[in-house]
């Protein structure tokens, strides 16, 4: 059989598939696309799913592809054995509803055989334990004998992940011979040795399980299929491990050359060289799929591979930074299949270079800091580091926690990691409720302060909605970045843009920024200090990284809309001078594509006539299709020209001058309509007062007129609807019902006095005396307090002088009220410090003026005890 190296197997693995009528895809990337259920991409089947589920239709029905991909929940024991690694090569072929099980083995087998020459006598397959079909298959169509098919229960040969489609799947091993074997005398298909090796696995979806157990078969039966390449070349090439294979030879081999090292001379050393191996492929292929290094997600895994390799450098002897030099070994290995790494290399080596130079600073310093900490944990005994301790580790020099954890294992120590967690956590919440972190500026600081002073932008934008340029800074929310990738929010600089940042009142544009790898979404433009337009958003396809050329494009409905308002802003600014006076001006305005909105300096509300003059001048201005003319000149000319500018703005020696016609001339730096026309039409929809002599209008132009009355039409027609009429005849309604109501409204009050009177009774023999005054307190049924307080004047005329007190309990509330006569107040009566007096007996509090005063209550049962105090009271305010 011949040595085929790791190229080559993978050429022919995607040839042989070609030639079976499968479309060849290139890898995915390693960054999943809408799936958030995966970091990174694991499986020659992940970037597969919508076509598994569904949700996409394929490209073709039979598909092959090598996936490159990433596992790191291994990642402690990379190294340590060699058969651990991040990085591997999933060769695949997969049918969606097309070919099943009868194809699948019979390639599976035509390939290994026939194609890469293994010898069949060696090959063992493996079924579910209750998969007849694939059984049968084996052993009637291949002619495999049956004491060579194994079948195995669910947990080795069944294929499921919770609710969804499932199915079994159908393994062949290859025995690899007695000297890679444990030589116990039951070693066979099946045992933890590293004789048979399983290298293929056809997986069968045919089922869908309800998450309870139960199994209905698919109407669309599914082949996946996976092989690691890496492992398929350790039985072609007859070695030991994956670290032996040619191309991770090659990189073993030059990690031995920095190193100065003899592999398998020495175990320690060993692992280190195979862990440096493995993280510098996993980062190489990260970092070409635009993943950079950070504290959080993928950029965190990408950080903590640089950094354990790295520091395995260090235990190596290796000097110096030698990460970038390594990859080159990488790239040469794997730019076959992968040629995208050949084309990003001078990227991939200055990522790897700036992030080891960062370890590199601060990991002389950590290491120090660290073995001061194992000093004082054996002075008192202790094995685990405090989180605390950990957490400056990570915060001050750069140590993922798992990097300290790796260290101190290898000393029989442990961390608190409950804790670390917890000082994470206190960082975050710290930061979340910081108030406002200021630069040297006493500004917020913000990531755009770390951006050089040197960079511009140019704008191109008032007259050309789209430009080609070149990308000079990108960011992350937090940090200064080479790349962003797929779902990644931040912030992209580019040389020339014809995106307008937003200033003067007007919002920023907002569009898409491409290029042949990837696609930004922006969301909004920043005018940023230094004459620089941050474009902010998130990555919607791909990647973007520095010095990339893309094609910046503004959604120019929005553009238009925002000019229509914009331009509107002008006419509406001299309109009110028109109408108002020239005492207005200007104290703020905002333009967005929905809307505008302008402050003035005016000392009254406006009335109804004035906003119908302001608003039918702005119209008769749009309806007379005046040109705009942009004029550029300096700030002395423009004011001769009597341009309106806004007091106390700062403007620089040349001016934009925008004129409508002889209507309007403003210095403005916005972006506006060619001529009034297009502005189509002008609706002020609010005047109001935000501030002592400062007044707000908004307004609509354009579709947005449109809308507001379809919107108004909409809410007529649905009035009219509820009064049973139609929006022509809906004020005749209106009128009826408002002559009903107060007809109603009158009979309701009529009827009320009635019963207020009905409820009271004759109470005048209630009247007693005190001191001379006469007091009337009663107590009253169901009567609110607009009854009582029309009985109470009633009650004060039949009394002639005195005081009159009433209780009613209505609805399960109290209400008190108390009036005085003139006679009374007098003698000192005063109906509030009464109520005040009695009304904590009724579980409420009141009061009020010396003749007139009320209350309410929750506690029906205190108005007897309230009514017989009214006369303790009364007779201490009596003189």
């Amino acid at each position: 059989m011949k040595k085929y190296g790791v190229n080559e197997l993978r050429k022919m693995y995607l040839d042989f598939f070609r030639s079976k009528d499968h479309l060849v895809m290139n890898s995915f990337s390693l960054v999943p696309h809408n799936d958030k259920s995966l970091l990174l991409i694991n499986a020659g089947m992940a970037p597969l799913k919508p076509y598994f589920t569904g949700a996409e239709i394929p490209p073709k029905r039979r598909v092959a592809t090598c996936q490159k991909c990433i596992r790191t929940g291994d990642i402690e024991n990379v190294g340590k054995t060699a058969r651990h690694g991040t990085f591997f090569e999933m060769l695949g072929n997969f049918s969606f509803g097309d070919y099943f099980k009868k194809e699948a083995i019979s390639w599976s087998w035509e390939f290994l055989t026939e194609v890469v020459g293994l010898d069949p006598d060696r090959l063992y397959p493996s079924v579910y334990l209750e998969d007849d079909e694939a059984w049968n298959i084996w052993h009637e169509d291949i002619g495999i004998a049956p004491e060579r098919i194994f079948r195995f229960g669910k947990e080795d040969n069944f294929w499921e992940h919770g609710a969804g489609p499932c199915g079994p799947c159908s393994e062949i091993y290859y025995d690899r011979g007695e000297k890679y074997g444990c030589g116990k005398p039951g070693c066979t298909v099946g045992c933890d040795c590293d004789r048979y090796i399983e290298i293929w696995n056809n997986v069968f979806t045919q089922f869908e399980n309800d998450g309870e157990g139960h199994y209905e078969l698919l109407k669309q039966k599914n082949i996946d299929t996976g092989m690691g390449l890496e492992r398929l070349a350790v039985v072609v090439q007859d070695v030991d491990s994956i670290f032996d294979v040619d191309t991770m030879q090659s990189l073993r081999d030059r990690v031995c050359e920095f190193a100065h090292a003899v592999y398998k001379q020495d175990e320690k050393k060993d692992i280190s060289i195979r862990l440096i191996v493995d993280h510098i492929r996993s980062a190489t292929f990260m970092i070409s799929d635009g993943i950079m290094p950070t504290n959080e997600g993928r950029g965190y895994v990408l950080r903590r591979l640089i950094r354990r390799a790295a520091r395995h450098g260090r235990l190596l002897g290796i000097d110096g930074a030698f990460l970038s030099r390594l990859s080159e070994t990488v790239i040469e290995g794997s730019k076959d299949g992968y040629p995208e790494l050949e084309e990003k290399k001078e990227f991939i080596f200055k990522v790897l270079a700036q992030e080891e130079e960062k370890f590199n600073r601060t990991i002389d310093q950590g290491l120090s800091i660290l073995s001061g900490m194992e000093a004082e944990m054996a002075e008192k005994q202790e094995k685990t580091l405090s989180g605390a301790q950990a957490f400056v580790l990570y915060d001050t020099y750069g140590f993922p926690l798992d990097l300290t954890k790796e260290i101190l294992e290898e000393k029989g120590y442990e961390v608190d990691e409950e804790g670390f967690r917890a000082c994470m956590e206190e960082q975050r919440t710290k930061a979340r409720n910081a108030r406002a972190v200021t630069n040297y500026m006493g500004a917020d600081a913000t990531v755009y302060d770390q951006i050089p002073a040197d960079v511009t932008s140019e704008f191109v934008g008032y007259g050309s909605l789209t430009c080609d340029s070149e990308i000079t800074v990108l960011t992350t929310e937090t940090e200064l970045t080479e790349a962003l990738t797929y779902g990644m929010r931040g912030t992209v600089i580019t040389a020339k843009t014809p995106f307008y940042a937003t200033m003067g009142g007007q919002t920023g544009d907002k569009g898409v920024i491409s290029c042949a790898e990837g696609e930004f979404v922006v969301e909004e433009s920043l005018h940023l200090l230094g004459g620089k337009v941050g474009h902010v958003g998130y990555v919607s396809r791909g990647m973007l990284k520095t010095g990339d050329k893309v094609t910046l494009k503004v959604c120019e409905e929005g553009r238009k809309d925002t000019c229509k308002n914009h331009s509107a802003t002008h006419l509406l600014q001299k309109a009110l001078k028109t109408v108002l006076g020239s005492h207005v001006e200007q104290k703020g305005s905002l333009v967005t594509p929905d809307r505008l909105r302008f402050d003035f300096a005016h000392f009254q509300a406006m009335t109804a006539e004035e906003i119908a003059r302001v608003e039918e001048l702005v119209n008769q201005e749009i309806a007379a299709s005046l040109p705009v003319r942009t004029d550029i000149m300096s700030i002395e000319d423009a004011k001769k020209t009597g341009a309106m500018a806004l007091f106390g703005e700062k403007y620089g020696d040349e001016v934009r001058v925008v004129s409508m016609g002889d209507f309007s001339k403003e210095l403005c730096g916005g972006t506006h309509v060619s001529n009034t026309a297009e502005i189509t039409t002008f609706k002020i929809v609010s005047e109001s007062g935000i501030a002592a002599g400062v007044r707000r209008i908004e307004a609509l132009t354009g579709a947005g007129v449109f809308a507001y009355y379809k919107n108004v039409e909409k809410e007529l027609a649905e009035a009219a609807k509820l009064l049973k009429a139609t929006p022509a005849t809906l004020l005749e309604k209106i009128s009826s019902l408002q002559a009903e109501l107060k007809t109603v409204i009158s009979e309701n009050e009529s009827l009320k006095s009635k019963l207020a009177k009905d409820a009271l009774g004759d109470v005048m023999d209630q009247v007693c005396e005190i001191k001379g005054t006469k007091l009337l307190a009663a107590k009253l049924e169901g009567v609110d307090m607009n009854g009582l307080r029309e009985l109470g004047d009633q009650l004060r005329e039949k009394l002639g002088e005195g005081v009159v007190l009433l209780a009613s309990v209505n609805d399960g509330k109290v209400n008190l009220m108390a009036a005085a006569t003139d006679a009374a107040l007098k003698a000192g009566a005063h109906a509030g410090n009464l109520i005040k007096g009695i009304a904590a007996l009724v579980g409420g509090g009141g009061g009020g003026r010396p003749n007139m005063a009320q209350a309410g209550g929750k506690n029906p049962a205190g108005i007897d005890d309230a009514l017989a105090k009214a006369k303790e009271v009364l007779e201490s305010q009596l003189k």
